[in-house]
């Protein structure tokens, strides 16, 4: 039998290590994929540490992959060909008969299958995913580039398409690391009025380079409420940033029927009462990521626009050291790992 690596963890919070396993075969509505790209994502860690319900060990992880189809299991839908370059992201697949799902909402599917939670995900050299879960490449992206496309981009593409901003409100993106950097581009891109908050005059210079027109040092005396209002107050705020004191901040610099868009993901509760909403119609809501289309589409704006994740690519046998670079906050700004050669076809 054929065999193929993958890095998994053998135990919760245990290190990634390479293995060999046989490859894997798809049945019907399933598509094998020779992974080329997959990107390494913070969330990643609550597989690995079995912070979620129903992780199993040994675990792959992995939900940026890029890739090829090397093989189509019997009866599968979708036009789906052998040699297709396709991106699965957190959306790895839908239950189809949950309430959401009927109700065509499929990226709040209760029984969403998530790759490396669900079923073994792209740190690998080929993975077995559901159709549904599969976006189309387009060509003028490299593997690496589309890789964190399909979590990193979507999340917040989706975040600013799904606001109530329009071209030339103020939009406000908190943080400019691994998603903000991105979230950054995309407003630009979308023709808002830019601002990027983040800590340190140092980063100013880059967020402008990233096309923001306003940069915000959340360390500075004048508070981020403050300097979003002197610009006349946000109609949005992304907020990527897993921090919920500075998400908190950012409340009073939204203006009247404001909306904070909340994606970065922290356990700690926001400090925002009744009354900042009320009285101006401020709203705050959620944001998952975004479904095989909201990928496709991410990735077409991208390649639209020129806009590309800023990456440092890892060989697949280096995965450990990638994934703690990931954690300890040194990458920039996402990890990515390969397994063979990528480039644009």
């Amino acid at each position: 039998m054929s065999a193929h690596r993958v890095a998994q963890a053998a135990a919760a919070g245990g290190p990634l290590e390479i293995v060999e396993r046989e490859v894997p075969q798809p049945g019907p509505g399933h598509v094998r994929i020779a992974v080329e790209a997959c990107g390494i994502c913070h969330s990643d860690a609550a597989f690995v540490n079995a912070l979620l319900p129903g992780v199993r060990f040994p675990l792959v992880p992995g939900h940026e992959i890029a890739g090829r189809i090397e093989e189509v299991g019997e009866g599968t839908y979708g036009g789906w060909r052998v040699g297709d370059r396709v991106a699965v992201g957190w959306f790895g697949g839908s239950c189809w008969h949950c309430t959401p799902c009927r109700q065509g909402d499929f990226i709040v599917c209760e029984n969403l299958k998530v790759p490396g939670w669900a079923y073994d995900g792209g740190f690998a050299d080929t993975v077995i995913a559901p159709a549904d879960a599969l976006a189309r490449i387009p060509d003028a992206l490299a593997a690496t580039d589309a890789a964190p496309l399909a979590c990193a981009g979507v999340t917040v593409y989706n975040g600013l398409r799904r606001s109530s901003a329009r071209p030339g409100d103020l939009v406000a993106v908190l943080g400019i690391g691994g998603l903000g950097h991105l979230g950054t581009k995309y407003a630009a891109a979308m023709g808002f009025e830019t601002v990027a908050i983040a800590r340190g005059p140092d980063k100013a210079d880059f967020a402008k380079q990233l096309g923001a027109h306003h940069y915000v040092d959340s360390t500075a005396d004048t508070t981020v409420a403050d300097a979003l209002r002197s610009l006349g107050g946000a109609r949005v705020v992304l907020a990527t940033a897993a921090n919920s004191a500075a998400i908190t901040a950012t409340v009073e610099g939204l203006r009247p029927r404001g909306e904070l868009v909340v994606i970065g993901a922290d356990a700690e509760p926001l400090g925002i009462s009744p009354n900042q909403l009320l009285m101006s119609g401020k709203v705050i809501r959620g944001h998952p990521s975004g479904t095989a289309q909201d990928v496709q589409d991410t990735m077409a704006f991208s390649a639209l626009h020129g806009i590309r994740p800023m990456i440092e690519t890892v060989p697949l046998d280096q995965a450990d050291e990638a994934y703690k670079r990931m954690l300890s906050g040194a990458a920039r700004f996402r990890m990515v790992l390969t397994t063979r050669p990528t480039g644009v076809r």
